[in-house]
């Protein structure tokens, strides 16, 4: 058994956990990270993101801070808009149902800008504009309507590797294979882990542990438990990785349960892709576009209305709705007026995809889809198209639908211009919302709501953040922040004690 000591061990190897350790090590502290996963498959959740960031910003003065590199025509055909910090306030509270933490709230929102900004001068990685996935051309120019504008180049994947990259290069010792089962605990906090690493146990003392590695979304019973009946059979669309470790480790010390945990984000995701995330493919399997066509469920129907909110706002309470259709799945239907607006992702070769020329032909290749119901459904969903709209995609358009029993509110068109297109989705989670409680500093906090010393908490294994849904793009930021702040704090904790 070995007794190696550091100033800080960070559990976990995603966005949360390498924020925590390139701000402990910026700060002066000795510091290892422990990733369970081996060399090739790290980086928690992350490695699968997209990367979409949300920040405040007060348009092009603040955004070409981040992308430099535009060019004039970029620059000349597009509108940035602003994104206050009320309004990601806003967003905030009204997807989570006013519940999220207002103090975490807070320290998230205000601190977003500068936080991504300390990455990209960490790392030195490139962001690149949102287009096709938040803005899209409509009469020549690109109209961004919500905080997130960009992402990093090569999406959670090139951040991930970014990250790694700069630790090590600024002296961050990481280990790979390496599982944490539970933390050294004394009369003056926590002072360490105990960690498996090839099957041989071992200890590893520190003055400060942050635990980084993520909900507990890869857990089936953990997800049925809490989740309920049915989610244990979910895709899983990140790490098998984050099955709860460092939260069950946590509260065997006693700290305290907080958040939603009955809650998870999900998307919908294609019907066909395997139980875990696939590095290869990463976000290749998200079927996110589903607002700019119609989704019919085995019966044929209709579920919900498709263009109640941006997809950014609404898919995973959209896909979460598939949970309970028969099958589990449903199809997202598509003519040749949505084909320049699907995201990228529509076009893996992995997507189960069907097209046909006439929509009778269309209509016999949906899979386990009520045929007649299903020619129904579309030819009164075009009748009731408002004609007197014009469609824009690049925001809340008033193109809706009337006289329906579920009506579409916004970018509705006819599904009547060959060729059409069906995509068959079923729902992967993402992350889930119940983890521990923590302060605006990042430190655990115990039942009796007091720190406990030396334990500090970032990303989806926190609580009280996201409540049923969360704003897209908010989860790298919310877990860059709080790891960020997890590595200052108890980077100044390991100096005192």
């Amino acid at each position: 058994m070995n007794n190696t000591a550091y100033d800080i061990v960070v559990v976990g190897g995603g966005n949360a956990a390498m924020c925590a350790a390139l701000s402990a090590r910026e700060h002066g502290a000795n510091v290892l990270v422990l990733e369970r996963a081996p060399l090739e498959q790290r980086g928690g959740n992350t490695a699968f993101a997209g990367g979409s960031l949300r920040i405040v910003h007060h348009g092009f003065k603040d955004i070409i801070k981040f992308l430099p590199n535009l060019t004039a025509e970029q620059i000349a055909n597009t509108d940035f808009g602003e994104y206050t910090a009320e309004q990601f306030l806003d967003d905030l509270a009204r997807v989570t149902e006013y519940r999220v933490d207002p103090d975490l709230a807070e320290t998230l929102v205000h601190r977003s800008a500068e936080t991504v900004q300390w990455i990209r001068q960490k790392t030195m990685i490139d962001f690149l504009p949102e287009y096709g996935h938040q803005a899209f051309k409509h009469e020549g120019r690109y109209q961004f309507k919500s905080g997130h504008v960009m992402h990093p180049q090569g999406g959670g994947r090139g951040l991930i590797d970014a990250e790694f990259t700069a630790a090590e290069k600024q002296g961050v010792n990481i280990r790979y294979n390496a599982r944490a089962m539970s933390l050294l605990y004394g009369r003056d906090g926590v002072e360490g882990v105990r960690v498996v690493t090839n099957r041989a146990s071992e200890e590893i003392r520190a003055s400060a542990v942050v635990l980084a590695c993520g909900g507990f979304e890869s857990n089936r019973e953990w997800r049925t438990r809490y989740l309920g009946p049915g989610w244990d059979l979910a895709k899983v669309r990140g790490t098998r990785f984050n099955t709860g470790d460092g939260i069950g480790m946590a509260l065997k010390i006693g700290a305290q349960p907080c958040g939603n945990w009955s809650g998870a984000h999900a998307c919908e995701w294609d019907l066909n892709a395997p139980d875990y995330g696939d590095l290869a493919v990463g976000g290749g399997y998200g079927r996110h576009s589903g607002h700019f066509g119609i989704v019919l469920n085995a019966h044929g129907l209709r579920i919900f209305d498709e263009g109640n909110n941006s997809q950014n706002q609404a898919y995973g309470s959209y896909s979460q709705m598939i949970l309970g259709q028969p099958g589990q799945f449903c199809w997202q239907v598509f003519d040749s007026k949505a084909q320049g607006l699907l995201r990228s992702t529509y076009r893996t070769k992995q997507a189960t995809k069907v097209t046909a020329n006439t929509l009778d032909e269309f209509i016999n290749k949906l899979k386990g889809v009520n045929k007649e119901q299903a020619l129904k459904t579309i030819k009164e969903y075009n009748a009731a198209v408002r004609q007197d709209v014009l469609f824009n995609p690049n925001g809340k358009d008033g193109r809706g639908t009337f006289g329906l029993a579920i009506p579409k509110s916004n970018w509705a068109n006819t599904i009547d211009t060959p060729p059409f297109e069906g995509y068959a989705v079923t729902w992967g989670v993402t992350l889930t919302f119940g983890g521990l409680k923590i302060t605006t500093n990042a430190q655990v906090v115990d039942t009796e709501e007091k720190p406990i010393p030396g334990l500090y908490a970032a990303g989806g294994i926190v609580g009280g953040i996201f409540y049923f849904n969360y704003p897209g793009g908010s989860g790298l930021v919310n877990a860059a922040v709080f790891g960020r702040l997890a590595g200052e704090n108890a980077a100044y904790y390991a100096v005192r004690r």
